[in-house]
């Protein structure tokens, strides 16, 4: 019997499902999480413009951007505090 989640039969074929995008939301509201238990999600895509994206569009990291700006760090620093947060937390949620 053929499953109805169509992501689930491609990971049967062998298929590596992996999402295009990466942000702070995705992992604390437990979206990332139901990807990868129910629909096989292999892992994300992250590179400098979907972190610009996610950092942009979301209020989700003004506390830590707050917090290093306070802090005298780099805009370089500032930016690979906050993506290197968001790869270890979703690496977290992958490896449990």
């Amino acid at each position: 019997m053929m499953s109805t989640n169509p992501l689930i039969e491609l990971t049967k074929l062998g298929q590596s499902v992996w999402h295009d995008s990466i942000d702070r939301k995705l992992i604390t509201s437990g979206a990332l999480k139901r990807l990868i238990d129910e629909d096989g999600l292999s892992g994300v895509t992250s590179n400098p413009a979907i972190f610009e994206k996610a950092i942009t569009g979301s209020d989700l990291y003004d506390d830590q951007f707050t917090d290093l700006v306070e802090k005298g760090k780099s805009s370089q620093e500032i930016y690979e505090a906050l993506a290197v947060k968001d790869i270890q937390s979703e690496r977290k949620i992958k490896v449990q």
